[in-house]
């Protein structure tokens, strides 16, 4: 499965990903997560917001156990992030037809559409429009950076757009839903295991600084007579460090828009977008708060205008507690398996359907501790313990 997987939107200079939603590397992708489907005898089926499902049982049944992830990823991603989780789901049922386990629950494998927001600018569509997070109005205005609607995607995919919506009676048949990931940092090598279980995903949100300036020539204008929107947003860059490292939390200016953007200009526009996460809210607050007000104080200093917009916003996520037990108590006393419990900073599906349904989450070590860069990695005997782990997880969560 993984050699299948590995060359989809490879590129071939940067050797990174580009599994963007709706795109042709996207379409090759979730050709194969059919293919293994009805290749096991699984009943496929795609839902109104276009994510895909494999199910083994009947669905009608309810209170499945539902694993898997993604399959798209960050502009030059690593192949592990997503596509772990959904190799693992269809690798541990197979474990699980090994051993003749028998099952008393349906179990269903989905892979959610544009979890990584690459192209439209936000997170986990798929699985915000099926919990109800993201309504349709809001869905069908977001665009890619050619103005391409998504709705537009979509339709141009073979998926129906005017069908997108909350779908609250597919997430009442979901008794409990388990992703595996890869862990995006180095928690588990530091502490030298293979496999952990997430207790929290901490709060986390985007915003847009749009610092706005004047435009002028580089070479004619001189210093004093410049309103360079470019000066404030490089301090802010610098004060956002300056913030997380106070807080004990992150922040991150990853992607930036400048106007006119030519070499020989001063630019009229530098819109720049930040990502901060911490362990808490208190701490978020005080890091967005201390760079827009750092960020107003700069603009002020070089007049030059600001518009800080947020963008998207996730609360503090404590993943079901009842169900994480749960996991612990059948990894660590059915198999003597030693599984940590970490937070993450990182959002997920299993986030986002937390607030619906019981969720829980499963990470494999991740010895480079990078993640969204082609040097993410897993070795591939941890790969295999999380395998036989989800396994015994479903076995114990479905069986009789």
């Amino acid at each position: 499965m993984w050699r299948q997987l590995e060359p989809i939107g490879r590129h071939p200079g940067s050797g990174g990903y580009r599994r963007f939603a709706w795109t042709g590397a996207d379409a090759e992708c979730r050709a194969w997560f059919e293919e293994q489907a009805r290749a096991r005898g699984l009943a496929y089926e795609v839902d109104r917001n276009g994510n895909q499902w494999a199910w083994l049982g009947d669905p009608a049944a309810g209170d499945a156990v539902v694993t898997g992830s993604h399959l798209d990823s960050v502009p030059d991603g690593g192949a592990f992030d997503g596509p772990l989780g959904v190799v693992s789901s269809f690798a541990a049922l197979d474990e699980l037809r090994s051993r003749n386990a028998q099952l008393s629950k349906p179990l269903a494998i989905v892979n959610f559409g544009d979890e990584e927001g690459a192209r439209f600018g936000l997170a986990c569509v798929g699985s915000r429009l099926t919990a109800g997070e993201l309504t349709v109005e809001q869905a069908h205005r977001l665009r890619d950076a050619d103005g391409v609607s998504l709705p537009e995607a979509m339709d141009a995919a073979g998926v129906d757009p005017d069908a997108i919506g909350a779908d609250p009676e597919r997430l009442a048949r979901i008794g409990a839903f388990v992703e595996l990931h890869v862990e995006q940092g180095r928690a588990l090598d530091l502490s030298g295991d293979r496999v952990g279980i997430a207790s929290a995903i901490w709060p986390h949100g985007r915003w847009r600084f749009d610092f706005r300036g004047e435009a002028n020539h580089a070479g004619t204008t001189r210093l004093v007579d410049r309103r360079d929107p470019m000066l404030s947003y490089a301090e802010t860059v610098l004060a956002a460090r300056r913030e997380a490292q106070l807080a004990g939390a992150v922040a991150t200016f990853g992607k930036i828009s400048v106007e006119p953007n030519g070499v020989n200009a001063i630019p009229s526009l530098v819109r720049g977008w930040l990502d901060s996460r911490a362990a808490d809210q208190a701490s978020l607050d005080a890091v967005v708060s201390g760079v827009e007000r750092a960020a107003r104080d700069y603009a002020g200093a070089h007049g030059v205008e600001l518009d800080v917009v947020r963008e998207s916003f996730t609360p503090v996520v404590e993943f079901d507690h009842a169900l994480r037990d749960e996991l612990a108590r059948i990894l660590g006393t059915d198999t003597d398996l030693k599984v940590p419990v970490l937070g993450t900073g990182a959002g997920h599906d299993a986030g986002i359907l937390s607030g619906t349904i019981p969720t829980a989450m499963l990470f494999v070590r991740n010895p480079t501790g990078v993640s969204h860069s082609p040097a993410e990695y897993a070795a591939e005997d941890d790969c295999v313990a999380g395998v036989l782990a989800l396994a015994d997880v479903l076995e114990g969560l479905a069986g009789r």
